[in-house]
């Protein structure tokens, strides 16, 4: 089955539309899954961890209609929809699981790691599951022995041995994401 695994959109439009129609035009198109921050919190984590009241969800969350309407896919539960339940009071997100299995692999949104000042998962904190896709950095990334191996762009990759962490890379600005066939167990790094 062919997979194409979006995270990190931030409420952005323009490149959730880019994405999608590239996703449009590969053949047998695939199941789309959201890897997480699907939401832009307008609230900075500081300030949330100090409110003294709910904020009206108008005030923590970037919403439209238009992108409300786009979001009818399945989707794993990242940071900024966490913030955006604490800062209104609202459950909204809570059913949005933190952990998604599917076919070979685990979908994790990748902000429960521990991670270096230059944005790398600290590589003792990568889980160890055969496949973990993840995204939270915006930085597309396949890592193999927890270390990152180069790739090009719109290249399948066939995962031979068991065990990689492949970070989806983010929608908002970078357009980027990945095309998950598990079937042929490859992987490719796509940029709309």
């Amino acid at each position: 089955m062919k997979y194409a695994l979006i995270g990190d959109i931030h409420s952005s439009i323009d490149d959730l539309q880019a994405v999608f129609h590239q996703i449009q035009t590969i053949p047998d198109t695939p199941t789309i899954i959201g890897m997480g921050d699907l939401y832009e919190c307008k609230i900075g984590k500081k300030k949330v961890a100090t409110l003294t009241a709910p904020l009206p969800l108008t005030d923590a969350q970037e919403n439209s209609t238009q992108f409300e309407s786009m979001l009818t896919f399945p989707s794993i539960r990242g940071n900024q929809e966490e913030r955006i339940m604490r800062a209104t009071g609202l459950s909204l997100y809570n059913h949005l699981p933190l952990v998604m299995p599917i076919d070979g692999a685990r979908l994790i949104h990748g902000h429960q790691f521990e991670w270096s000042a230059d944005w790398q998962p600290l590589t003792t904190h990568l889980p160890d599951d055969t496949l973990v896709f993840f995204g939270h950095s915006h930085d597309s990334v396949l890592y193999r022995k927890k270390k990152p191996q180069s790739f090009t762009f719109g290249e399948p990759i066939l995962l031979e041995k068991k065990k990689y962490g492949i970070n989806v890379g983010s929608v908002v600005d970078n357009r980027e994401w990945v095309l998950y066939d598990s079937s042929a167990r490859t992987i490719t790094f796509m940029k709309a």
